[in-house]
């Protein structure tokens, strides 16, 4: 599939699922724009799309949660349109009902939920002049409960009911919004979020692996196929959908 002329903003876009996103599509034409918190990682990943022979990325160092109207407006200032946003960056941290923290729950919700809507909101002019659409990054989490993650799992709840929503409010206008539910996919952020060291990483995909019938847990290659295929041409006629990349999981209970 190619995406020539196509100009794909994605936030989250300094690591993981995000960065695999982007530089996916940038390798199939795309023109992208990395949005991120971190500078140096998004500078990062913009090399390694110009070292593969890609089109330059714009980079965007900004917060979604403050920073969205100036997302929006950078990006299309300096590509001219819109054709896809990827809502991507989230957060999550450990919590139950009884031991949350409503000032922690407040920022994954503002983070995870707010800031799509307003993104969201914000793209929807340049969208419809371009029959553009938007992929969602939401979790199985929001499918299924998982335990301790009490506020991550009502925000990609939220997520989900988001890209409904949103699709049905957009399809008039040539709109398509989906979104895809992973499980555990290999990523940075069990390192650097959660403080793992290499063997407790190891030892936690062995036993999620255990746990999913393709008997992996899923690579940043898994997601970027799905939004690949959800975001191009190919998926005209799919709207409001959540695509599980979970390796049978949600099929098998888990």
């Amino acid at each position: 599939m190619s995406f020539a002329n196509k100009v794909v903003l994605v936030t989250g876009a300094s690591s993981g699922i995000g960065a695999g996103a982007a530089e996916h599509l940038a390798k199939k034409g795309a023109s992208v724009a990395l949005v991120g918190r971190n500078e140096r990682k998004l500078n990062e990943v913009c090399e390694r799309i110009k070292s593969a022979g890609s089109p330059t990325p714009f980079v965007v160092v900004a917060d979604i949660t403050v920073d969205a109207v100036r997302i929006i407006n950078e990006t299309t200032n300096h590509f001219g349109q819109l054709d896809i946003l990827i809502n991507n960056a989230g957060i999550q941290s450990h919590n139950t009902i009884e031991n949350i923290d409503l000032d922690e729950y407040d920022r994954i919700m503002r983070t995870n939920v707010r800031s799509v809507i307003e993104l969201t909101k914000l793209a929807v002019p340049q969208l419809e002049k371009t029959k553009g659409n938007i992929l969602n990054v939401s979790s199985s989490c929001g499918l299924r409960v998982k335990p301790n993650l009490f506020a991550y799992c009502i925000s990609k709840a939220a997520v989900n009911q988001l890209t409904k929503s949103a699709a049905l409010d957009l399809a008039p206008k040539g709109i398509r919004v989906n979104a895809i539910n992973p499980v555990v996919i290999k990523t940075s952020i069990f390192e650097t979020g959660f403080g793992m060291s290499s063997q407790q990483i190891d030892e936690f995909y062995a036993k999620h692996s255990a746990l999913y019938p393709l008997r992996r847990v899923g690579e940043v290659s898994d997601t970027s196929a799905a939004i690949e295929y959800l975001v191009s041409d190919h998926a005209s006629f799919i709207t409001g959908a959540l695509l599980p990349v979970d390796g049978g999981a949600l099929t098998a209970g888990q």
